[in-house]
C-alpha cells in the first residue's frame, strides 16, 4: 500500500535541500558575522536543546493525534526559524532562529530526513520490519541525494553578487522556499489508523526496551556532538579550505550516504548486527580524520563515513523500535531523540576544545560513537 510515499519522499526532498545547506552554513555564517567560536557551540546546544523538548512534545502529542500532524508542526517551526534567518541582521534574533528552527549541527547526508514524527510514520504505516528498513533505506538515499543541492548552494556562494552576507541571506530564502514546499507535501500522506492510546506515556514492556536503545545512543549522541556539528568550521580552521572545496566534499559524501542506503534496501542482513557494526565504524573514521594531516585525506575518510552511515542507518532505525507497542510508536522514537539530541549538546564543549587544539573534538568523539556501537550490540542481543 503506498499510503502516499511517493509525496513523502518528495517532502524528504525538498526538505533535504533546504535543511543541508542551513547546517552546513550555520558555523561559517555565525563565524562570518563575527560570533566567537565558543559561542557558536553554545548555540548549537541551544538547537540541540529546543529540538529535543519539541521532539518530546511532539511524539507524544502523535501518540494520540497523529504522526502525519505532528510532522507538519515540527517542520513548521523550521520553516518560521530560516525565514527569520533570511531577513533578520541581528545576531541574537538570529541565534534564537537558528534555536526555534532545531538547525544547526550535524550536516550528514541523513540530515534531512528525519523530523519529529517521521519515524513513527513509517514504522506505524508498515508493520514488517524488511518493509520498514526498505522504507527507510529510500527516504535516506534520496535525502542524501538531495542533499547535495545544499552543499552546491554553498559551494556556489562565493560566486553570487550580493555581498558575503548577502549571498547567505539569499540562499537562506531559497532554503526557507524549499522547507515550504516540503511542508506542503506532507499534506498528501496518508497515515493508517491507530491503536487507541491505552497508557498515559507508555506500555512497561516498551519503557524497558527503549531504556537500553537510549543508553547506547546517548554514547554515540555524545560522540556526534563532539565532532560533526562544527565539522565544516573544522575543515576551515584547520586545512584552511575554502567553502567551495567544503562544500565538494559533503556532495560527495552525500552521495555516497545516499548509496549506503540504497545498498540497505536491496541487501539482506540481521539489522542488529549492521548497525552496531556500521556505528562502531561510523567511529573509527572519525578517529582517522583526527589523525589526518592532510585536507583531502580526512575528506576521504569522511566521503567512506558516509557510506557506511547511509548503510547502517535504516537499519537502526528498525531495531529502535523493534521492540515498542505499536500505541507507543511516537513517544517511544520521540524519547530515543532526545536522548541522542541532548547528548549532541556535547558540541558546547566542541568549541572550547577546538580552542585547545582542534582534532581533539574528532578524535575524542570517534572513540565514543565507536564505544556506543559496541554497547548497542550487547543491549540488545538477547532482545532479537
Amino acid at each position: 500500500m503506498d499510503m502516499g510515499f511517493k509525496y513523502l519522499v518528495l517532502s524528504r526532498i525538498l526538505r533535504s535541500i533546504g535543511i543541508i545547506f542551513v547546517t552546513l552554513s550555520s558555523s561559517l555564517y555565525l563565524a562570518l558575522i563575527g560570533v566567537h567560536l565558543v559561542i557558536i557551540g553554545v548555540i548549537f546546544a541551544g538547537v540541540i536543546g529546543f529540538s529535543s523538548m519539541l521532539s518530546l512534545i511532539l511524539g507524544m502529542f502523535g501518540d494520540r493525534k497523529g504522526y502525519k500532524n505532528a510532522i507538519i508542526i515540527g517542520d513548521s517551526f523550521a520553516i518560521i526559524g530560516v525565514l527569520i534567518l533570511s531577513l533578520s541582521k541581528n545576531v541574537l534574533l538570529i541565534a534564537i532562529a537558528l534555536i526555534i528552527a532545531g538547525i544547526g549541527g550535524t550536516a550528514g547526508g541523513m540530515r534531512g530526513v528525519y523530523s519529529p514524527g517521521l519515524t513513527a510514520l513509517v514504522m506505524s504505516n508498515w508493520e514488517y520490519e524488511k518493509e520498514r528498513v526498505n522504507k527507510i533505506g529510500i527516504l535516506t538515499s534520496v535525502a542524501s541525494v538531495s542533499a547535495i543541492g545544499g552543499s552546491l548552494m554553498l559551494s556556489i556562494h562565493s560566486y553570487l553578487p550580493f555581498g558575503a552576507v548577502g549571498n547567505y541571506k539569499f540562499l537562506f530564502f531559497v532554503s526557507f522556499l524549499m522547507l515550504l514546499a516540503s511542508l506542503v507535501s506532507v499534506f498528501m500522506v496518508k497515515e493508517k489508523p491507530r491503536p487507541k492510546k491505552t497508557t498515559k506515556i507508555m506500555k512497561n514492556s516498551s519503557l524497558k526496551y527503549i531504556s537500553k536503545v537510549i543508553l547506547a545512543n546517548s554514547l554515540a549522541g555524545f560522540g556526534i556532538g563532539m565532532a560533526i556539528p562544527l565539522l565544516p568550521l573544522w575543515f576551515s580552521l584547520y586545512y584552511h579550505a575554502s567553502s567551495t572545496m567544503i562544500g565538494i566534499v559533503f556532495t560527495i559524501s552525500y552521495i555516497t550516504t545516499s548509496l549506503g542506503s540504497f545498498m540497505a534496501t536491496r541487501l539482506s542482513f540481521e539489522s542488529l548486527r549492521v548497525g552496531s557494526i556500521t556505528r562502531i565504524l561510523n567511529g573509527l573514521f572519525l578517529v582517522l580524520m583526527a589523525l589526518s594531516s592532510f585536507f583531502f585525506l580526512a575528506a576521504l575518510f569522511y566521503i567512506i563515513r558516509g557510506f557506511n552511515a547511509g548503510f547502517g542507518a535504516p537499519n537502526r532505525t528498525a531495531v529502535n523500535i523493534r521492540g515498542v507497542s505499536s500505541e507507543d510508536y511516537g513517544t517511544a522514537s520521540s524519547l530515543q531523540s532526545i536522548a541522542t539530541r541532548a547528548s549532541q549538546m556535547s558540541s558546547g564543549l566542541s568549541g572550547y576544545l577546538m580552542e585547545i587544539d582542534l582534532p581533539i573534538p574528532l578524535f575524542i568523539g570517534g572513540i565514543f560513537q565507536a564505544m556506543s556501537g559496541i554497547l548497542y550490540m550487547k543491549l540488545l542481543k538477547r532482545e532479537n
